[in-house]
């Protein structure tokens, strides 16, 4: 095996003021986690993207991107020269095989691979997906990082249950109808302009589309088919509206942090939602949360709210994060008293926190918060 970057880690740059969430995974890093980190510069660490995921693979990173301060600039491969695949040793009974930056150029001669159930090409030359028919039993399969410009040649991966093909060139959605148990799908960083095609990924649990071309109102055709879906991440496009997700009635977690949405809709039909992040767009009012209920986690940093309003009815409320807006009214804290459970609170960069006993008086007013913006609270 080739392997100078090892197990398919990558670099994320690290900054304040908003939840991590959407594009890109990083795992088993919190919110909480991040908001533990000093202000000011960002700070870059190694995270591994590898290993059980449910988000970016799974679960544990359910907080991806910082609202599009990831650094984003793929490594530059155009000077490197594609390696003989035969200089490259593979082992038939491996389960777990990872190719990582190794230079290769064309996929071929991994027929040996008969029981690889993960196979990693990330940050390679490989221009096509092709020539994996004979891998049967593979179920997560991982070109991120390449120069692939269409999805095409999967059709007898069957068993597929996790793809990503992030970090490549790709224009649309296509080649992934008898891929029916799907349920990871990572298409972050391409050039994807319309979310169509998915109607036979009818296991599909988390799509990942933030930093593409998608412009306008959300439109995700045949939205029926995806009853399965619990997370969509969309940051980083340039989304005006939001329309159209009235089908996803298991959504959990909704990303479209960093777009140009100037009014919160189209959320009635959510009633699972848990965690929604609206950070980095143009919103004013905090509205159309009436079903949202259950939502645990509310995001609307870096807009244009002068009035905390419209959600008390959210008790389950434990993170709100309205940094970086025009909150200047201490009295708006009364519509976060009845959430009990509340934990974490971020209002710094509003004219509220020019008040000198700003910490106090959130303290006073949200006994149950832990956490006032990037600083824990000590007792």
């Amino acid at each position: 095996m080739c392997s100078p970057l090892s197990g398919g880690r990558r670099r994320v740059s690290i900054k304040h003021g908003s939840p991590l969430i959407g594009w890109g995974a990083v795992e088993g890093w919190s919110t909480r986690n991040m908001a533990s980190l000093s202000t000011g510069e960002p700070q870059e660490m190694e995270v591994d993207r590898r290993g059980e995921s449910e988000e970016s693979g799974d679960e544990e990173t359910r907080r991806k991107s910082i609202n599009g301060e990831q650094d984003t600039t793929q490594p530059s491969t155009s000077k490197e020269s594609p390696v003989d695949m035969e200089t490259i040793t593979l082992d038939p009974d491996e389960e777990d095989v990872d190719l990582v930056h190794c230079r290769i150029g064309k996929i071929e001669g991994l027929e040996v691979l008969q029981k690889a159930k993960t196979l990693s090409l990330r940050q390679n030359l490989i221009k096509k997906i092709e020539n994996l028919d004979g891998l049967r039993s593979l179920q997560e399969l991982d070109v991120y990082d390449n120069q692939i410009r269409k999805l095409e040649n999967l059709q007898n991966l069957t068993e597929l249950e996790q793809l990503d093909v992030s970090f490549n060139v790709l224009r649309k959605i296509e080649g992934l109808e008898r891929l029916t148990r799907i349920k990871k799908l990572f298409l972050l960083h391409n050039k994807i302009s319309t979310i169509a095609n998915l109607n036979h990924l009818t296991s599909l649990e988390m799509l990942e589309l933030g930093s593409n071309r998608i412009r306008g109102k959300i439109m995700i055709e045949n939205l029926d088919s995806l009853a399965s879906l619990q997370s969509l991440f969309l940051g980083t496009n340039k989304i005006t509206q939001l329309q159209h997700l009235e089908g996803l009635h298991n959504l959990t977690v909704l990303s479209i942090q960093s777009n140009r949405i100037t009014k919160m809709e189209g959320l009635q039909g959510l009633c699972n939602l848990r965690e929604l992040y609206l950070s980095h767009n143009g919103i004013e009012l905090i509205e159309g949360l009436e079903n949202n209920k259950k939502l645990t986690t509310l995001d609307i940093a870096g807009n244009r709210v002068k009035k905390i309003e419209n959600i008390s009815h959210l008790t389950e409320l434990q993170e709100f994060w309205m940094n970086d807006n025009q909150i200047e009214n201490w009295s708006d804290l009364d519509e976060l008293k009845n959430a009990k459970t509340l934990e974490t609170v971020y209002l710094e960069r509003n004219p509220l926190q020019k008040d000198p006993q700003y910490r106090r008086k959130i303290m006073l007013a949200l006994p149950s918060v832990r956490q006032i913006d990037a600083t824990f609270i000590r007792f």
